[in-house]
């Protein structure tokens, strides 16, 4: 049985818009970022995004559309303005 491992390349992993990002959300992405040492886990579920820190996941938070997933805060940013500037550490591709 011949297995591959694909190595993570944060290039191919990284948004580079926010529209990007939306159209991930859009076709049900997975998404576990990390930004300031915090890592958050973001996905598109029954049309809705949910986000939530595996440190603290009793408070996740459910959003109807990706604009309003982008205003969530990511420590002291907006996840709009730091999207494309985050590590992301996993995503459904």
């Amino acid at each position: 049985m011949n297995s591959h491992i694909i190595p993570y390349d944060s290039e191919a992993y990284r948004f580079k818009t926010i529209s990007e990002f939306k159209t991930s959300m859009r076709y049900g992405a997975e998404v576990v970022i990390e930004w300031q040492g915090q890592e958050y886990g973001i996905w598109s579920e029954n049309g809705m995004i949910r986000i939530t820190r595996p440190e603290v996941p009793d408070e996740s938070q459910i959003f109807k559309t990706s604009d309003a997933a982008l205003d969530y805060m990511v420590g002291n940013d907006r996840l709009r303005d730091v999207i494309t500037k985050v590590t992301v550490l996993d995503r459904t591709i």
